[in-house]
């Protein structure tokens, strides 16, 4: 069975300013089902998501806000916004936010490799794991199975992709920088914090005029 994402494509859209929470509640929203499941929460300020126990590593990015992550081995992590966790496999886990939290949450299997620049249970910034080099794209895959890759890419000032299409659906995240998407033939200037959506064989490139990092979450089922 086929598994879309449910986006629009080729706009320019924010998963942190489309996806408020309610006051006193907690919200999520399947971006995309499967073993590889994608989920946007809402947390509203004071809320807690109980501990439990997940057959799988959850892979969170906070949008917006803070997040209390604990339960796992007796820790406790604070995520603050545009920082990412990985929770172990396996391990209980419990969420609560004083101040209110918007993130996405990415299932990962057990097998699916997991870079070695990433320490399961540790917040960690995205854009920190790649670094600009003088005239090129560096790229570095942070988790991925057959069906399901995250990478992030530095982009230095003035390189760029040209014209392709996706393999996949795709979701971009903007870590730094801002930079010019062309998607079926229109362009679109996305910046740090924004978000943008492929549908699968979309054709699209990227121009960097500046400095630019991204994160590209591509799903294959």
């Amino acid at each position: 069975m086929r598994c879309e994402m449910k986006e629009d494509a080729g706009k320019v859209f924010s998963i942190a300013k489309d996806n408020k929470a309610l006051e006193g509640c907690t919200i999520s929203k399947e971006v995309h089902g499967g073993e590889n499941y994608i989920s946007y929460f809402s947390m509203a300020k004071g809320t807690d998501i109980s501990v439990e126990l997940f057959p799988y590593y959850k892979f969170i990015i906070l949008a917006e806000g803070e997040l209390e992550v604990y339960g796992f081995v007796g820790s406790t992590r604070r995520l603050r916004e545009s920082e990412s966790i990985v929770i172990p496999f396996n391990a209980p886990v419990g969420m609560k936010t004083e101040l209110g939290a918007v993130f996405t949450e990415i299932a990962v299997r057990k097998d699916d490799f997991m870079n070695r620049a990433v320490k399961a249970g540790e917040v960690f910034q995205l854009g920190n794991l790649v670094q600009y080099q003088d005239g090129k794209i560096v790229n570095m895959d942070v988790v991925h199975n057959d069906k399901m890759k995250f990478v992030v890419m530095a982009f230095d000032a003035g390189t760029g992709l040209s014209e392709h299409a996706a393999p996949g659906e795709a979701i971009i995240f903007v870590l730094d920088g801002k930079a010019i998407i062309g998607y079926e033939g229109t362009e679109h200037t996305i910046k740090a914090g924004e978000n943008f959506y492929f549908a699968k064989a979309g054709k699209h490139y990227v121009k960097a005029e500046k400095k630019f990092k991204m994160g590209l979450l591509l799903t294959l089922e």
